[in-house]
């Protein structure tokens, strides 16, 4: 199979598909691997390193878009990289169609196979490839919640974990999933008075016996949120509805009643966001302010941290792009874990939540996989 890793193209955003290691177990397999020029130029994996791993590199996105069968990104592909896409080809990228119906129409009009990361499901019930960005993700929030708490960046002017005889700033997290638990370390590392609110008492046990204290949990109701939010110095959204648009847990009339110079995070802006008040933001331009309040609402923050973060996605995806490289998309029909991220299929939405989030009709990947339904 031709297997295709194009030079992403959003702003800011370095990380690539797929590192040189990831290249030569495809090649080990027979498979050609096409990659775009200075695709991962960047973040140190040039050329050169690709060709000695057994690459072809290729002049321009076209010519990777017109000639693989599977094509392996990071990002959501842009509409001008969705109308290259082709009935037949397999996308494998991060997709969070919920809050982009654009993305969506582009997608079925493809009659392309688009599968996304962040619906991939394990055996345990895990996501395993929105996981390791999640992890780096969850961590990169403190750093930026806490640069932005500094006064020259419209922040309140607190340290975040305070000095001897000074109060430390208060960190609220909102979920306690991947994101919200790396968030979590790295507050608490920092010094930071903590606390994490969660819908699921397991959890919130699991999380007590992890932090042994230092952390607190509480479980998230409305009043919860009222009061741990407009008494946050740091708010870090982290709530996570596979597939589906993020919950609204902070409304405009907290953020209005908010400390002025707080600053919130939203992690979930790659799902719509869970604060009432967010819109996506980039590198370049990464915050905004509302009513005195901080927000910083990057939609790929861990492509700010692009080699850790390229090498931790291609170390989890690898396994599924092999399964994809070798059978295609039987691969799919084999495998239900891999099958629940298939998201669009030869014009179908085949993802439930995906669907529901859009208003659009829903066709179960099984049933969208079978030939003989396609044509009834």
């Amino acid at each position: 199979m031709i297997v295709g890793i194009p030079k992403e193209i959003k702003n800011h955003e370095y990380r690539i598909g797929m590192t040189p290691a990831g290249v030569r177990e495809l090649v080990s397999r027979g498979h050609q691997v096409w990659v775009e020029n200075n695709g991962g130029a960047g973040i140190g994996f040039d050329n050169a390193s690709y060709e000695a791993a057994g690459a072809h590199i290729v002049a321009s996105p076209e010519e990777i878009f017109a000639h693989a069968e599977l094509v392996i990104k990071v990002k959501e592909p842009q509409p001008n990289e969705c109308r290259m896409l082709r009935p037949g080809q397999i996308l494998f990228t991060y997709l969070h169609l919920a809050p982009d119906p654009e993305q969506a129409a582009l997608l079925q009009a493809s009659g392309a196979s688009a599968i996304a990361y962040e619906t991939v499901t394990s055996p345990r019930g895990g996501l395993p490839l929105l996981a390791p960005m999640s992890e780096v993700a969850g961590r990169m929030s403190i750093q930026a919640g806490a640069h932005h708490l500094e006064k020259a960046q419209g922040g309140n002017g607190m340290l975040l974990g305070g000095v001897p005889g000074v109060e430390p700033a208060r960190v609220v997290v909102l979920g306690g999933g991947v994101v919200g638990t790396q968030a979590a370390k790295m507050a608490a590392g920092l010094g930071a008075q903590v606390t994490i609110l969660d819908r699921s008492i397991v959890r919130l046990q699991q999380l007590d016996d992890l932090f042994l204290g230092r952390v607190v949990g509480i479980y998230s109701t409305q009043d919860a949120v009222e009061q741990h939010v407009l008494a946050a110095d740091l708010v870090v959204g982290a709530v996570l509805i596979p597939g589906a648009s993020a919950p609204k847990l902070v409304t405009r009339d907290h953020v209005t009643a908010m400390k002025p110079g707080s600053v919130l995070v939203d992690v979930a802006i790659d799902q719509g966001g869970c604060f009432e008040t967010s819109r996506a933001t980039t590198h370049q331009d990464p915050t905004y302010t509302v009513d005195g309040v901080v927000h910083y609402c990057v939609a790929n923050m861990p492509g700010g941290v692009a080699r850790t973060s390229t090498m931790a996605l291609t170390n989890a995806t690898l396994p599924y792009a092999l399964q994809l490289a070798d059978r295609g998309l039987t691969a799919l029909q084999e495998d239900e874990h891999l099958r629940n991220g298939l998201n669009v299929h030869a014009g179908h939405i085949t993802h439930e939540a995906v669907a529901s989030a859009l208003g659009a009709d829903y066709l179960m990947a099984e049933n969208a996989l079978n030939p003989m339904m396609l044509s009834a």
